[in-house]
């Protein structure tokens, strides 16, 4: 049987204006950085991404070195199969920045590169363009010139609606931004990690994109899954805090989760899951266009567009969570 979209998709998310571009991003998005390559089942992977859709989650982010390049295959197929009648409901992001392939062309902001691995990433994914393509990181190796232009060619081509940055500094987003400004290329948005116990975004970052009108996409909101009940009672061996290396070292792993068993008495008041909170305490916030979240279940999923029930803070609960984190901001 054919994937038919749920019909009230649109009724409950909720859809913020990317900086001062007409570009709308659900509020919550859905990244294929993990359990979307080949040593996932597909079946599960095209559970997650529909289910995701009739959540009202329209846009998926990508990169191309996403499970070594099986990510943008994987959900490729999966578009094709069954979300293909639906493209123009869809924002569809990837980036290039990290090691892809071998030799001194395989990374970086070379024009050489960028343009490579789009070509790439649109094979890959089955697509005649994306909606945003991402520098995924600044490369000190390539004159921000260079990249800023690599990108603006791939809007100019047809291959990519809007521009995005991801993991820049403060002064590099602000460069170029410059860069973007003058060639007139649609440099929407910024994506940077930001969570309860990552706040650096706040630091300067955030003016940046606020001045130059550039709105902001969050990743690691949950900080891999710490922001969440999963851990209160152990570490499940099935985790990705079990996996060597896959998290944080034991002594800040273990700090963290005393704040969370304190957060979780806000959350409980507040008639949400940590998670739950963890995301709203982020969309709370007008600079933040989206977030976006990870998931291996369906039940994830739905738990955390849960969070839109409720994203009102008050005063003293903003300043107890922050006394829980020994924070001053």
């Amino acid at each position: 049987m054919s994937y038919q979209a749920n019909e009230k998709r649109y009724d409950r998310m909720l859809y913020r204006q990317v900086g001062q571009s007409g570009l709308k991003l659900p509020a919550i998005s859905l990244g294929l950085w993990r359990n979307f390559g080949d040593d996932s089942p597909l079946t599960t992977q095209k559970d997650l991404i529909l289910k995701a859709f009739d959540l009202g989650i329209t846009h998926f982010d990508l990169a191309n070195n996403y499970g070594g390049g099986a990510a943008e295959r994987n959900f490729g197929r999966i578009f094709q199969d069954h979300l293909k009648p639906y493209r123009d409901e869809l924002i569809i992001a990837t980036k290039a920045g990290y090691q892809m392939w071998d030799g001194p062309y395989g990374d970086g902001g070379s024009r050489k590169y960028l343009m490579s691995s789009c070509d790439a990433s649109l094979k890959r994914l089955g697509l005649d363009y994306v909606d945003i393509f991402y520098h995924h990181r600044h490369d000190p190796e390539t004159p921000l010139a260079e990249t800023a232009v690599a990108l603006d060619s791939l809007v100019r081509s047809g291959k990519a609606l809007y521009i995005g940055i991801s993991n820049y500094s403060a002064a590099d987003a602000s460069a170029i931004s410059d860069i973007f400004k003058a060639l007139k290329t649609p440099f929407i948005i910024n994506q940077m990690k930001y969570n309860l116990f990552e706040r650096e975004f706040e630091d300067e970052l955030k003016a940046v994109t606020l001045n130059e009108g550039i709105g902001n996409i969050s990743f690691s909101p949950l900080a891999q899954g710490q922001l969440t009940n999963r851990y209160l009672n152990g570490i499940p061996e099935d985790s990705r805090i079990s996996r060597k290396g896959a998290l944080t070292d034991a002594v800040t792993f273990e700090h963290n989760l005393a704040k969370v068993r304190e957060l979780q008495a806000i959350a409980e008041a507040r008639q949400q899951t940590i998670a739950e909170l963890a995301i709203a305490w982020q969309l709370r916030d007008s600079g933040v266009s989206s977030v976006l979240i990870g998931a291996s279940r369906v039940s994830q999923l739905e738990e955390n567009v849960k969070a839109l029930d409720n994203l009102t803070f008050t005063d003293a609960e903003l300043q107890a969570i922050n006394a829980i984190l020994k924070m001053t901001r």
